[in-house]
C-alpha cells in the first residue's frame, strides 16, 4: 500500500544540544524525504551527518547548549519557521525540545504543526522523579526508587539499601549543567554509593533505584504514536540486544517481536496519563517476578525508531506526519523479525556482550531483514561523514585508555619491590 503524504507541508527536526553524530535525525530526514516531503534540520555546524543526506531540503546551522534561555530558543523556532515560511511539522529528537514545544505551544502553534499534549506532561514524563510517581498513581510497574535531596538522606538510604542500586541524573534537563553521574551508574556496596555521593553537592539531583541483575532481566522497547484522543494509531514492541555502553546507554542492536501483554500494558499507561504524540518507552522484564518495568519514557522520536515499521510502511514519525496533516495512518501489522544495527557502536557492543556471556533468549535467531542506522544505498553521504567525524574521536579516546593503563602500570611496583614491601610490613611491628 503507498503512503500518501501530503508534499505541501514540511517538517523540521529540532535538536537542542551538541549531539552531532545522531542517527536519528538521519533516519527521520530519510523516512519523510522518501515521501517526497520536504524536510528541514537544525544542525550544529554544516558538517554533521544529518546536513548531507540527500533527502533534506534545507539545514539551518544553530548551535545551542541546552542552558539557553526558552525565550530565546522559542524566538529562534519562530525565526526558523518565518524562513521557510509554510505550516511545517515539528519532530523533536530529544527531551529539551519536546518540553519546550509542549510548554510554549500557545506560541508555536503560529507557524508550526505538532500533537496537542499537556503542556507540563512532557516535563514529567522526561523526570525520573515524574515518571515514578505516574507509574505508582496508574499502577503501571517500575523499579523501586529514592529521591534524597541531601547527603544525609543518601545515608539514610545506604544503611538500609539492598545493593547493587544504580544512580540516574534525576531531571533530563539538570544533565547538561550540573549531572551527578555521566550516566546509569551501578552501585555494589554502601561504601561505593557514600564515596561518590560526597561529590554531588549539598541538593544532589538523583535518583536511587533499584537495580534489575542482567541475567535476570530482558530490555524491551516500545515505540508508538498516540493521536489527540491518546489513542495509539501505530505501537511496537521490539527486543535490545545489544546497548553501548552495556547494559544502559544507546540501543546498538535490536529486533521487532511481537509481544501483546507489554503492547497492552503501554497501551492503558498512556492512555491513562492522556499523552499524545510520538514516544519511546524502555521496559526491563524482571524474571523474578514476571513483570515489565517501565524505566523510561522519551516523550520524543527515539534514536532507534526506524527499526518499527509497519507491513504498510508506517513508521512513527511517518504516523505522525499523515495525522498532523489530516491523512490517514493505513493500519497494518510490525514486521516481526526486522533487525536495527547501528554500525559505530554495535561492533564495541558485541566484543563487550560477548565476554560477557550475556544473551537474549527472545530475539529471533536470525534477521528477516536488517536496517541499518547510517548506511543506505540511495543515501551514502551520512555515512561517510559519520566516519570522519566517529573515527577521529574514537581513536583519540583508545590512546588515552592506552596512555593511562601504561601509567598505572608505571606505577604498580613490580616483584621485586612487592617483595621488599611484604618484609618491611612483616617487620613493621605497627
Amino acid at each position: 500500500m503507498a503512503i500518501e503524504a501530503d508534499r505541501s507541508v514540511p517538517a523540521l527536526i529540532v535538536k537542542i544540544g551538541h549531539y552531532p553524530l545522531h542517527h536519528g535525525g538521519v533516519g527521520a530526514i530519510r523516512s519523510l524525504g522518501r515521501l517526497g516531503v520536504p524536510v528541514y534540520a537544525i544542525t550544529e555546524d554544516r558538517f554533521t551527518p544529518a546536513a548531507f543526506s540527500r533527502y533534506l531540503t534545507g539545514r539551518f546551522v544553530w548551535p545551542t547548549t541546552g542552558l539557553e534561555d526558552a525565550a530565546r530558543l522559542v524566538e529562534g523556532l519562530l525565526a526558523i519557521g518565518r524562513r521557510i515560511g509554510r505550516p511545517t511539522v515539528l519532530v523533536p529528537t530529544d527531551e529539551e525540545a519536546a518540553v519546550l514545544i509542549a510548554e510554549h505551544a500557545h506560541i508555536l502553534r503560529e507557524r508550526f504543526l505538532f500533537p496537542a499534549v499537556d503542556p507540563l506532561l512532557p516535563r514529567r514524563l522526561a523526570s525520573k522523579r515524574g515518571l515514578h510517581e505516574l507509574c505508582v498513581r496508574y499502577g503501571a510497574p517500575t523499579p523501586g526508587a529514592a529521591f534524597p535531596t541531601s547527603l544525609e538522606e543518601v545515608r539514610e538510604y545506604a544503611a538500609v539499601a539492598r545493593f547493587p542500586v544504580v544512580a540516574k541524573n534525576l531531571e533530563a534537563f539538570e544533565r547538561r549543567r550540573a549531572p551527578v553521574v555521566a550516566g546509569t551508574t551501578r552501585f555494589d556496596d554502601a561504601a561505593q554509593l557514600l564515596a561518590l555521593a560526597g561529590t554531588w553537592g549539598e541538593h544532589p539531583s538523583v535518583i536511587l533505584q533499584d537495580y534489575l541483575p542482567r541475567e535476570e532481566a530482558e530490555d524491551w522497547i516500545v515505540h508508538l504514536y498516540c493521536d489527540t484522543a491518546s489513542t495509539c494509531l501505530v505501537l511496537f514492541t521490539g527486543v535490545k540486544v545489544r546497548s553501548w555502553p552495556p547494559h544502559a546507554g544507546m540501543t546498538a542492536c535490536a529486533y521487532i517481536v511481537a509481544n501483546p501483554a507489554l503492547a497492552e500494558l503501554a497501551t492503558r499507561f498512556v492512555k491513562d496519563i492522556g499523552f499524545q504524540g510520538i514516544a519511546d518507552l524502555d521496559w526491563r522484564y524482571d524474571r523474578r517476578d514476571g513483570r515489565y518495568k517501565l524505566l523510561d519514557f522519551n516523550p520524543r522520536m527515539g534514536a532507534q525508531f526506524r527499526l518499527f515499521e509497519t507491513e504498510a510502511g508506517v513508521d512513527v514519525v511517518r504516523a505522525m506526519h499523515l495525522d498532523l496533516t489530516g491523512r490517514e495512518v493505513p493500519a497494518s501489522g510490525q514486521l516481526d523479525g526486522r533487525r536495527m544495527v547501528v554500525e559505530n557502536i554495535d561492533l564495541p557492543a558485541m566484543l563487550a556482550y560477548r565476554r560477557s556471556g550475556y544473551t537474549t533468549p527472545s530475539a529471533p535467531a536470525r534477521a528477516t531483514e536488517t536496517e541499518l542506522a547510517w548506511l543506505a544505498r540511495d543515501d551514502p553521504r551520512p555515512f561517510v561523514v559519520m566516519l570522519f567525524r566517529f573515527v577521529g574521536p574514537g581513536v583519540a579516546h583508545l590512546l588515552q585508555l592506552w596512555r593511562s593503563r601504561r601509567l598505572a602500570a608505571a606505577r604498580r611496583p613490580g616483584p621485586a619491590r612487592r617483595l621488599r614491601l611484604r618484609l618491611i610490613k612483616r617487620k613493621d611491628p605497627a
